[in-house]
């Protein structure tokens, strides 16, 4: 890897750890919020910094020349990113499924629990969570770590580990086949199209829409699942009543 993407690295290291030493000096000037609000603040500044930073060294990065040569047209990125939140999408419910029906590992994730507790708290985070999160993860995942073993080792190997980093970064290993399968399609959608915009787009639609259910309709939806399981409970009642 050249020296640009090193200083990456670092840099999304460094913004990784960053709450560790924004917390307590927000606490030290008299920050006298919640847990949750105090992890949704430090976590936003850092990555608003650390975001800044990475992109500013993406910017005098050289091209990566197996990964730049024959780029989409417009049209077709723009096509290609669209069809790729569906194809996240799929690749997500479908790694879910297995994961349900192979493994036994019941859906929902803890991760992205803490995260909404985090929105809820400190709205800011949303727009963190849903935008700077997946382009300076696109960055470092694929434009990186993906972009450094595929020059050297093809698409799969590349694929599947730097993948793979992405699922440990997220500390979801219940759930590392859905982080797998969306490193996937993500790196996939760059090789098609040659250009990083396209998994960027894609990973902000899915964690949009994550984001926008969890956080905006969350209390929304868990009201209609009681009410349903209040409706299976009576029917199974009345049913039971009749046999």
């Amino acid at each position: 890897m050249n020296k640009h993407y090193w200083l990456i690295l670092l840099a999304f290291l460094l913004l990784q750890l960053s709450p560790l030493a924004i917390a307590p000096l927000l606490a030290l000037f008299g920050f006298e919020g919640t847990f949750e609000e105090l992890s949704g603040l430090s976590i936003s500044i850092g990555y608003v910094i650390g975001f800044i930073v990475i992109i500013w060294i993406t910017l005098k990065t050289p091209d990566n020349p197996k990964l730049t040569e024959n780029k989409a047209d417009v049209p077709t990125t723009i096509l290609w990113s669209v069809l790729g939140i569906i194809l996240a999408f799929a690749s997500q419910y479908a790694a879910a499924a297995i994961e349900t029906f192979a493994f036994g590992i019941e859906p929902g994730s803890e991760n992205t629990d803490m995260i909404v507790e985090m929105a809820n708290a400190a709205p800011f985070t949303i727009f963190v969570v849903a935008v700077l999160g997946p382009i300076v993860e696109e960055i470092v995942f694929r434009m990186v770590i993906f972009g450094a073993l595929y020059k050297r080792f093809g698409f799969w190997i590349g694929a599947l580990g730097s993948g793979f980093v992405f699922a440990l970064v997220h500390f979801d290993f219940t759930h590392l086949l859905v982080y797998l399968a969306m490193g996937v399609v993500f790196a996939w959608l760059y090789v098609k199209t040659k250009r990083i915009i396209v998994p960027i787009i894609a990973h902000v639609g899915i964690n949009s829409f994550v984001m926008l259910v969890q956080v905006i309709f969350g209390e929304q939806l868990q009201e209609m699942i009681e009410q349903m399981e209040e409706m299976e409970q009576t029917l199974q009642f009345i049913l039971g009543g009749w046999m």
